[in-house]
């Protein structure tokens, strides 16, 4: 099965913001095939990704999810991805919008720390994919991805997929 390439969303919206930080998260451990498979499951349990809904699930919402058909049932994914709307919203508040956000910090490192703390599930990988995704400054991959164990296959074609139709946002 041929699995599509996550493409770069320049400009995205918050609901997509959110979605890429869902997919990171759930992808964490797990075939990318595995989500991308299913991935329509996440966009109806998860409300299209509309941080204002996500933010305000509670319990009864996460045994929905974890019920949906298709949706890995791992209940600390599920609240992480409610948490991470929450932090979506915050971030909004406090900076306008996620562009803000990113363009608050003097460097990769700092805005990566920083995402860490916010963001639950988050790790290394995840924050290079969702600012990746979103259209923001990374570090080149192949010496940034040494520091991470692991071969990233996907990410790599991810990657030279962005790097072929000119829109890698690495620096």
């Amino acid at each position: 099965m041929v699995t599509a390439i996550p493409e770069i969303m320049p400009d995205p919206s918050p609901a997509q913001i959110l979605e890429i930080i869902t997919r990171a998260v759930f992808q964490a451990g797990v075939k990318w095939s595995q989500i991308a498979q299913h991935w329509d499951a996440y966009r109806e349990a998860f409300a299209n990704f509309d941080p204002q809904q996500v933010a305000v699930f509670d319990s009864i919402d996460a045994e929905r999810i974890l019920a949906q058909d298709g949706v890995l049932r791992v209940p600390r994914k599920v609240q992480a991805s409610i948490a991470n709307a929450q932090a979506l919203l915050t971030i909004q508040r406090e900076f306008g919008n996620f562009h803000a956000y990113v363009a608050s910090f003097s460097g990769y490192a700092a805005l990566a720390k920083d995402m860490k703390k916010r963001f639950a599930f988050l790790g290394d990988m995840n924050v290079w994919y969702v600012l990746f995704r979103c259209g923001e400054p990374v570090p080149r991959f192949e010496p940034w991805v040494t520091t991470i164990p692991g071969t990233h296959p996907r990410m790599r074609e991810m990657v030279e997929h962005a790097r072929a139709r000119g829109i890698s946002p690495e620096v």
